[in-house]
């Protein structure tokens, strides 16, 4: 027997074998693998459904957080905006509030120098007038002490009433 030739009997079980290997294979083996692999296909296929899926959320994501992210710095120039007028509004008003109550108190400041000096002046107008007074009478007291010029004064006085002359 050569090695090349096998002999028949042992072809035939060799051949019988691989048969009912092959049969076995067919029928148990190759199915299972096929489900294995087609399980597998679609494993991957979903998987890959799913990473896309994955990917189209994550940019929806980003759009929106982009957005969100917007709409936060509009909010918060538009507080700094609200904030800086409410700032320039108190401001201006605690200035005018200021400026009015300097002018009151302005005001309050001349009508008190207003009343010291109506006051002041009276004073000394009375003043000048108890002096006048006093140096009247002096001077009066002097030229009243003779006769004639008494009558020279009353006449004088009664002239300036017209009412004319008295005692001559």
């Amino acid at each position: 027997m050569s090695l090349l030739m096998p002999d028949f009997g042992l072809f035939f079980w060799m051949m019988l074998s691989f048969g009912i290997v092959v049969f076995i294979l067919v029928k148990f083996g190759f199915p299972a693998i096929l489900q294995m692999i087609e399980k597998r296909r679609s494993y991957i296929e979903e998987s890959l459904l799913e990473a896309e899926n994955a990917r189209k959320e994550l940019e929806e994501i980003k759009t929106e957080a982009k957005k969100i992210q917007d709409e936060a710095f509009l909010n918060r120039k538009k507080i700094l905006d609200e904030t800086t007028e409410i700032k320039n509004a108190l401001i201006k008003e605690a200035k005018e509030k200021a400026f009015i109550e300097a002018e009151k108190i302005m005001e309050e400041a001349k009508k008190q120098i207003r009343y010291e000096k109506m006051m002041a002046l009276q004073e000394i107008k009375q003043q000048v007038a108890e002096i006048s007074i006093a140096v009247s009478e002096k001077l009066l007291q002097s030229k009243l002490n003779d006769k004639p010029a008494q009558m020279e004064i009353i006449n004088r006085m009664l002239e300036k009433m017209d009412i004319g002359k008295f005692g001559n």
